[in-house]
């Protein structure tokens, strides 16, 4: 029997951010590596896949556009989406990191559920849902919860804004672009677009350093973060984003800390506290909550425009996308 759009849906959106959250001690593995230029090397290894998925899905007729071309504004929002939501999202993030613990940066970058069902509506020419920015505003104090709140100073919460608007901005931008380009042509262009802006900046911030051979975890790490994080998570999220929409996909962000959490436990780190556990119980009510609600149409073309990896996440939460 086939899944609803919106069980399917969830199951990709969860299975998305569960694979972030999963991703930390990952990032940890790559944290001794220059930032930029293993962030060049994750995205130009990750295109080197998705590309050829790309070609091979548009040449099935009913199946996901991929290779299609974009025109002159689409080819503005791609750019506009790698630049925020991937390069902008780790580099705010390293220097949110600088100046505020992981866990204040995390809570900040928790509420991207509640942006995203208030901003989402919004690009979309309607109003937010009392119950979708209820159940959203359950989920980012479940994310709070989970990860403490934490102490930072004033450019650290200025850095960690921006990070979160990245975050949003990884979700909110691609919208529009799904019907026609598919997710997995949304995926493709993003990352090598990614690729020449860490590649310029890598060697305007780092010079000659900005790239060295990895040692063997660091080749593991980053294979993991091509591969598991960049391509498959990609596809995951899209395909959630494009069935269930931003109001609801933005959810499942809130298992971010939780799996996270879980993921510790398994690899010997400690059990969850309490303040874990309380958090994994309001996101979980949150997400059920929204998912409870009358279904948004998905996205359509109607709709308009819409870690450091050399820093070890604190509570396991905060990680590179």
């Amino acid at each position: 029997m086939p899944l609803s759009p919106t069980a399917s849906g969830g199951l990709r959106g969860a299975a998305a951010m569960s694979l972030l959250g999963c991703s930390t001690g990952v990032s940890a593995a790559f944290s001794a590596y220059p930032l930029l230029g293993g962030q060049a090397l994750r995205y130009l290894l990750a295109s080197v896949l998705l590309v050829p998925i790309a070609l091979r899905s548009s040449g099935h007729s009913g199946g996901d556009p991929g290779a299609r071309l974009p025109t002159g504004r689409e080819f503005g929002r791609l750019v506009a989406l790698a630049g925020t939501g991937l390069v902008g999202f780790n580099v705010l993030l390293v220097q949110a990191l600088r100046h505020s613990g992981p866990a204040a940066v995390g809570s900040v970058v928790g509420a991207a559920p509640l942006v995203m069902a208030v901003l989402g509506p919004l690009l979309a020419g309607r109003r937010p849902g009392a119950a979708a920015v209820t159940a959203a505003a359950v989920v980012a104090a479940g994310a709070a919860a989970a990860q403490g709140f934490g102490t930072g100073d004033a450019a650290g919460t200025v850095f960690a804004l921006g990070t979160l608007g990245c975050e949003a901005a990884f979700s909110l931008l691609a919208v529009p672009l799904l019907p026609r380009l598919g997710p997995v042509g949304v995926s493709a262009w993003a990352t090598v677009l990614a690729v020449p802006m860490f590649a310029v900046a890598a060697v305007l911030a780092d010079g000659r350093a900005a790239l060295r051979r990895p040692d063997g975890s660091e080749l593991a790490a980053l294979l993991y973060l091509a591969v598991l994080m960049t391509c498959v998570a990609f596809l995951l999220w899209y395909r959630a984003l494009e069935r269930l929409g931003p109001e609801r996909a933005g959810l499942f962000a809130g298992l971010v800390p939780i799996t996270a959490a879980l993921s510790g436990a398994v690899l010997g780190e400690g059990v969850p506290d309490a303040g874990e556990l309380f958090g994994a119980v309001l996101v979980g009510c949150g997400v059920c909550l929204g998912l409870r609600g009358p279904r948004r149409a998905p996205a359509g073309p109607s709709v308009p425009g819409t870690p450091e990896s050399g820093v070890r996440p604190g509570r396991r939460s905060v990680t590179m996308r």
